[in-house]
């Protein structure tokens, strides 16, 4: 059974998140803090968490770099409305995804069964015929593996699945909206999860992030992939 941490100080929204959960089908786990966040984290070894960044002690931010720092699972951020910078950083700590109070459970749960979903399809693709490659980077969809010059690449699951999109289009230009919509699945959102997604790639994938050569700027409209081989 696919595991959910939940993390949040309040009780009811821990206790509705994890009711909605059930009924979907997922076993839950709950946290009301930071420190019991990470506890529960590598004991139980959840497949996805659904952190709140406003908790006691240790916020919500370290937790998510603690996580990042030891695992690829996938993460949603529960932020309040008016917490755009906060959301930025967590995105910029390597969170998948986000969604904001007050919020539908019902979103929550979608928006939940959408990250994994795409993870669980991408891992059952035949690794071969999947290959996608330009040069030295080389991208397993199959086995969501991404290497550089020989070297393991260590990228969230949105952002291979944004490299792997962008790099099986070389040389098309995408709008932040098309990809929200594409990549994300998204039929509205804020343009800047696009944006902090971008400039983490580039700082694994360039050689120099602020002069790319392989995930172009195009001003004014979004971003193109330049095939560097």
């Amino acid at each position: 059974m696919t595991r959910v941490l939940v993390v949040d100080d309040d009780l009811t929204v821990r206790d509705v998140v994890r009711r909605y959960l059930e009924r979907a089908g997922y076993q839950v786990a709950l946290a009301g803090d930071g420190e019991s966040a990470l506890r529960l984290a590598e004991t139980t070894r959840p497949d996805l968490v659904i952190l709140d960044l406003m908790l006691p002690g240790i916020d919500g931010l370290e937790v998510c770099r603690r996580l990042r720092a030891d695992s690829a699972v996938p993460i949603v951020m529960l932020t309040a409305l008016g917490e755009e910078q906060d959301r930025i950083v967590g995105l910029e700590l390597g969170a998948d995804d986000y969604v904001t109070k007050p919020f539908s459970p019902r979103e929550l749960v979608l928006r939940v069964q959408s990250v994994l979903r795409r993870i669980t399809a991408a891992g059952t693709q035949p690794a071969d015929p999947s290959l996608v490659a330009d040069g030295d980077l080389i991208l397993e969809p199959g086995a969501r593996k991404a290497t550089l010059g020989g070297e393991v690449l260590q990228l969230t699951s949105r952002e291979f699945e944004l490299l792997v999109f962008l790099m099986s289009h070389p040389g098309v230009v995408f709008t932040r909206d098309d990809l929200l919509t594409k990549v994300w699945g998204w039929d509205f959102g804020d343009q800047s999860t696009v944006t902090v997604h971008v400039r983490r790639l580039r700082e694994k994938i360039e050689s120099n992030p602020a002069q790319p050569k392989r995930i172009a700027t195009v001003w004014g409209v979004g971003y193109r992939y330049d095939s560097a081989a």
